[in-house]
């Protein structure tokens, strides 16, 4: 008796009557391995009109240098750049930008009163960038108001138009919109006799609309979205791209990340609005970095560690500055931003900035009630990660399969080895005790399908340890 055929062929066919040997090269069970998980970040931000990239066309970056070029010096998403290309020199980086929106640039003010009697310096900070200039005996305000705007004005990275009259130097902000209002300016004054004071930027009104920049690389597979503003708004739109483009029909797993220096008070509600499993908040209360430099420096660090269930606790975010003492948060503090959505970041040995515990905005179910599933931003990420692994083994192994009696079996055994090397990756566990709940079976209602339930144990991170010391006399 013929035993049923096992071995199917792709391009020799039965019908061969010529006699001869015929092979014929099956690449389907070549890779026996797990995937690479290489994470491809990608950075929104608003572009100057002197960057010669188009608005809405994305393109990769490598450096500094390039971003200046191609989105204009000191714009928005040069500085994102920046800082990513600090935190990570090996990033996958992919940008877009927009133009200003129609609306207002925030502008703030340094004023200069007295007259020099001795010399000293006035030190004036644009954000992160430190201005000085020396003071002489003698300078008047006015020299003093006209020496710093020409200061602020030769290095074009500053993001702000800096103009001196009268004593009181005003700056504008390169873009319109509310990018302005988060530029924070302090300044000192060594010289005797002389004073500066500031006001910090304000009136920027109006935001770019990110819609139309998600929707042109939804296709693109980016694994990690920068957020350039922090609002309800754009966090919202963000959070519904995360969810369309991750979702089980698209199916390219992404998380989406912000900054946050404000209070922990504001921290925690925007994260609670939000309330999303793929975002992210970094929070570094009292930064002079803007919230998309905090974020970009964020998402780079996140994408260099390519173990997706690997916690992220104390990894440096290289080029963040280092706050003063007293805005640096206690540990009750600190608690209470893990239990409400919100990533702290801490000032470390050596003056490093870093991550204390990366977690996600998701806090609560859809009913209100507490809900720890999707706490740590690594739980999404090795879901995604798991989900992907699975996939790729059954498109090369099953790309014409007919669906008969014995495909289930084969497709489960496939399935059980992808978990079974997860396992050994500590990706995820238990995989021998859950085999039982990894079922694959006919469709109900539709004879050319088949569905399957893959329990995925996610390996969890060491955040706590706890012991007692027994003293013993």
């Amino acid at each position: 008796m013929m035993s049923s055929p096992n071995i199917s062929f792709d391009s020799i066919p039965s019908s061969i009557r010529k006699p001869g040997k015929y092979f014929e090269f099956n690449t389907r069970l070549a890779v026996r391995t797990l995937p690479g998980n290489l994470q491809k970040v990608l950075v929104l931000g608003q572009k100057l009109a002197a960057g010669s990239q188009a608005a809405l066309v994305p393109v990769d970056v490598f450096s500094d240098e390039q971003a200046a070029q191609l989105f204009g010096r000191g714009s928005q998403l040069h500085l994102m750049v920046r800082a990513a290309i600090k935190a990570n020199p090996y990033l996958q980086l992919t940008t877009i930008g927009v133009v200003d929106p129609a609306g207002s640039a925030a502008s703030g003010t340094t004023t200069l009163a007295g007259t020099a009697t001795g010399s000293g310096v006035v030190s004036l900070w644009v954000g992160a960038n430190r201005v000085d200039i020396a003071v002489n005996s003698g300078d008047t305000a006015a020299a003093v108001a006209t020496a710093l705007a020409a200061a602020v004005t030769a290095k074009p990275d500053i993001p702000v138009n800096s103009v001196a009259a009268a004593g009181v130097v005003t700056h504008t902000c390169y873009h319109k919109g509310t990018v302005g209002n988060d530029i924070k300016l302090v300044a000192s004054c060594t010289a005797p006799g002389l004073t500066a004071t500031v006001a910090t930027l304000t009136g920027g009104t109006l935001d770019p609309d990110y819609t139309t920049a998600l929707a042109a690389v939804a296709g693109a597979g980016h694994n990690i979205i920068v957020a350039p503003l922090s609002s309800q708004a754009h966090l919202t739109a963000l959070r519904t791209h995360l969810d369309f483009v991750s979702g089980p029909m698209e199916q390219r797993g992404a998380t989406g990340v912000f900054g946050w220096p404000g209070s922990l008070a504001t921290g925690t509600t925007l994260a609670g609005q939000i309330n999303g499993g793929r975002v992210t908040g970094a929070w570094y209360r009292g930064s002079l970095r803007l919230p998309c430099e905090i974020a970009a420096a964020y998402a780079a660090v996140i994408a260099s560690e390519e173990d997706p269930a690997r916690p992220l606790n104390t990894l440096e975010l290289a080029g963040l500055d280092v706050t003063t003492i007293d805005q640096r948060p206690i540990r009750t503090e600190q608690e209470n931003a893990l239990n409400n959505g919100l990533t702290p970041l801490e000032v470390g040995p050596g003056d490093k900035v870093q991550i204390v515990r990366a977690i996600s905005t998701y806090t609560k179910a859809a009913d209100g009630t507490n809900d720890v599933s999707l706490l740590d931003i690594t739980t999404i990420r090795t879901l995604d990660y798991v989900r992907k692994a699975c996939r790729e083994r059954i498109s090369l192994r099953f790309p014409r399969e007919k669906l008969s009696e014995r495909t289930p079996e084969k497709v489960r055994s496939e399935l059980y080895d992808v978990l079974l090397k997860l396992e050994e990756l500590e990706i995820v566990e238990n995989v021998e005790a859950n085999k039982d709940g990894l079922l694959v079976e006919f469709d109900s209602q539709d004879v050319n399908r088949l569905n399957a339930k893959i329990p995925a144990d996610v390996v969890n991170g060491l955040h706590v340890f706890a012991g007692r010391i027994d003293l013993l006399l």
